[in-house]
C-alpha cells in the first residue's frame, strides 16, 4: 500500500526481456538502504517487488499482466521514474490510499502553466470515468492528485510547484501516456452496491448490475443521514 506522495526519482539502468515479462534494474536518486528483497516499491505508480537489492540499485520483475496495463513497457535505459516505498503503519497518510494496481493508461491532452502551477487534462477510458468525482482522488504515475473537474472520458488536475519539481510528470509532453489508478474506495462501494442490488433482484447481470438505485432509504439503511 502507498500514499501517492513520491519520495524521489530513479533511473532505469537496465531492461531485460524475459519472454513477455520484463526485469528492470533501477538506481534510486535517494537513500533506500533500509529496503530488502521482498519489499514493495511503486515505480511510476506500479507496485513491484524487489527481487535483488544492492546499495545503489534494485531489480524488480514485471509480469505480462502488468506490462499490458501500464506504461512500463515504454521505458528505456536512462529513463527517470517516480519511486515510492510501501507505506508503514506508523507513517502519515499525506495523499490517499494507493494500491499500486494500475487500472489503465491515460493520455495527457492539455498541459498549461497557470500562475505558479500547471493545469493538466488527461484522457481516460470511459469505463474508468465512473470512479472519478470532482474533488476526489486519483493517482497519475503514482502521484496522488485531486480532481478539479471530470467528464465522460477525461479529468483535470493542477500540479503545484513542489509536485512538479519532485516528479517526472511535467517532463512529459502532450500526448504522453500515463498510468492511472482510480480511488479504490469508489470501487469497493460499487462492488458493495452491486452485491446488494443482486441480493434484492436475483438474475441481474452485465450492465444491469451497475444500475443501483441510491435513494434516501438505502442511505438511511447504511447509516448515512438521520
Amino acid at each position: 500500500m502507498f500514499t501517492g506522495i513520491i519520495e524521489g526519482l530513479g533511473e532505469i539502468k537496465e531492461i531485460r526481456r524475459l519472454g513477455q515479462d520484463l526485469r528492470l534494474k533501477i538506481a534510486p536518486q535517494f537513500d533506500i538502504s533500509d529496503c530488502r528483497v521482498g519489499d514493495s516499491v511503486a515505480v511510476n505508480g506500479v507496485c513491484l517487488t524487489i527481487t535483488e537489492f544492492k546499495t545503489k540499485a534494485f531489480s524488480a520483475d514485471v509480469s505480462l499482466e502488468t506490462v499490458s496495463r501500464s506504461t512500463l513497457a515504454g521505458l528505456n535505459q536512462g529513463s527517470l521514474v517516480n519511486l515510492e516505498r510501501a507505506l508503514r503503519l506508523s507513517d502519515r497518510l499525506g495523499g490517499h490510499l494507493v494500491a499500486g494496481h494500475v487500472d489503465g493508461i491515460g493520455k495527457i491532452l492539455t498541459k498549461e502553466q497557470r500562475q505558479g502551477s500547471w493545469f493538466l487534462r488527461v484522457e481516460i477510458d470511459p469505463g474508468l470515468s465512473r470512479y472519478t468525482i470532482e474533488k476526489g482522488s486519483i493517482a497519475i504515475d503514482g502521484i496522488s492528485l485531486t480532481i478539479n473537474q471530470c467528464g465522460p472520458d477525461f479529468f483535470e488536475v493542477n500540479i503545484i510547484p513542489q509536485t512538479g519539481k519532485s516528479t517526472i510528470l511535467l517532463d512529459k509532453p502532450i500526448g504522453s501516456p500515463v498510468n492511472i489508478e482510480t480511488d479504490m474506495i469508489g470501487k469497493y462501494i460499487e462492488k458493495f452496491l452491486i452485491t446488494e442490488n443482486k441480493s434484492r433482484q436475483p438474475g441481474l447481470s452485465g450492465t444491469q448490475d451497475r444500475n443501483v438505485k441510491i435513494d434516501r432509504a438505502m442511505l438511511l439503511k447504511y447509516g448515512f443521514g438521520d
